[in-house]
C-alpha cells in the first residue's frame, strides 16, 4: 500500500487579490487529508472516502473505460456531485499521466480527512495534490484545469512552513519564510459555522480598473512584508485593521468584526472568502468566551492549529 498525505491551509493576508498576484502569507495547517493507495487485481478505481469521525461520505467504483475518456472541463463548473467531480479530476489526472492506468488493472482507494468537511481547510485542494503525487504530475495543473483558483492551496498542501506565494503569467512563486510571532498564544481561529457564497464580492473585486488593482496589489504584497516582521501584538492587531479595511473595499463587503462582533475588544481577521468558515482573532484564552455565548464554540489556538 502506498499513502499520500496533503497539509491544509490558511491564508492569512492576501484573500481575493492572491488571484493577480498580490504576494500573500499562507499556513499550512496540522490537520490535512491523507490517501492510500492499493493495487488489485480487478480493472477499475474502488474509491472510499473517510470524514474525520471515520464515517464514509463517499464510495465509488469507476470501470477502467470510464476513467480513460476525456474529460470534459467545461462541466466541472456546473453545480455535480462529488462522485462526478472525482471522476472529472481522476479522467484529467490520467490525460496528463495515462501510464499510471495503462500499466495496471485496478486500485482500492481510500482518503481520509482529519478536519470537519465545513472547515474551509482544503477538502479539494488536498485531493489534488494527493491524486496529482499519485499520478506524478504536477498538482498546479491539475488544479487549474479542474477545480481552478490561485494555486496558494496547493502550494500550501506542499509545504510544512509558512509560505509567501505569488501568483504570475508564467509561474507561481513559492517562498517559505519565518512566521513565528512571540505572541501566537494571543492568536486563535474563530469558525463561522457557515460557508460562505464569494461570488458578489468576486464580482464587485473584478470590476476594480486595472490601475486601481495593480494599487492594491502593491498595497497587499506590502502588508505581508510587514505581517513578516511584525514584533508586537499591538502592531499586528494594527496591520489587521489595515488589511481588513482595504479588503473591505475592495469587495464592497462589510469587515466581520463590525458585522458580527462590533464589541470584541481584539482585532479579528476575515481568512479566506469572507464571511464564512474561520477567522483570525486576537485574545487571551478567557476572552474566547465572548464567542462561545454566541454559539461559535468551535475555536482553536494558533498553536493546534498551524505547522
Amino acid at each position: 500500500m502506498t499513502k499520500f498525505r496533503s497539509n491544509g491551509k490558511l491564508l492569512i493576508t492576501g484573500e481575493y487579490v492572491v488571484l493577480d498576484g498580490a504576494i500573500s502569507l499562507a499556513l499550512p495547517t496540522k490537520y490535512g487529508q491523507s490517501l492510500n493507495v492499493e493495487e488489485i487485481s480487478k480493472q477499475g478505481i474502488h474509491w472510499i472516502a473517510f470524514n474525520n469521525d471515520n464515517k464514509k461520505w463517499l464510495e465509488a467504483f469507476f470501470e477502467l473505460e470510464e476513467l480513460l475518456l476525456k474529460p470534459d472541463i467545461s462541466s466541472l463548473a456546473k453545480s455535480i456531485s462529488e462522485e462526478e467531480y472525482l471522476l472529472k479530476i481522476l479522467r484529467t489526472a490520467n490525460s496528463l499521466n495515462p501510464n499510471l492506468l495503462k500499466n495496471s488493472t485496478g486500485f482500492n482507494v481510500t482518503t481520509q480527512l482529519d478536519f470537519p468537511k465545513n472547515w474551509g481547510l482544503g477538502t479539494s485542494s488536498t485531493l489534488i495534490n494527493n491524486i496529482a503525487q499519485w499520478f506524478k504530475i504536477d498538482a498546479f495543473k491539475l488544479l487549474e484545469l479542474t477545480f481552478g483558483g490561485s494555486g496558494y492551496d496547493i502550494a500550501a498542501a506542499q509545504h510544512h512552513n509558512a509560505i509567501t506565494y505569488e501568483r504570475t503569467k508564467e509561474k507561481s512563486n513559492v517562498l517559505n519564510v519565518d512566521f513565528d510571532p512571540a505572541f501566537k498564544d494571543e492568536l486563535y481561529f474563530v469558525h463561522l459555522n457557515r460557508k460562505q457564497n464569494s461570488r458578489d464580492s468576486i464580482e464587485h473585486y473584478r470590476k476594480q480598473s486595472k490601475a486601481e488593482l495593480q494599487k492594491n496589489i502593491a498595497k497587499i504584497s506590502s502588508l505581508t512584508s510587514q505581517f513578516l516582521t511584525c514584533e508586537s501584538l499591538s502592531e499586528f492587531k494594527l496591520l489587521i485593521e489595515i488589511h481588513e479595511t482595504l479588503i473591505s473595499k475592495i469587495i464592497n463587503t462589510p469587515k466581520v468584526k463590525s458585522e458580527l462582533f462590533p464589541d470584541y475588544p481584539g482585532a479579528i481577521k476575515s481568512l479566506g472568502g469572507w464571511g464564512g468558515d474561520f477567522i483570525l482573532v486576537t485574545g487571551k484564552e478567557a476572552d474566547m468566551n465572548y464567542f462561545k455565548e454566541k454559539g461559535y464554540n468551535t475555536i482553536i489556538p494558533y498553536m493546534e492549529m498551524i505547522l
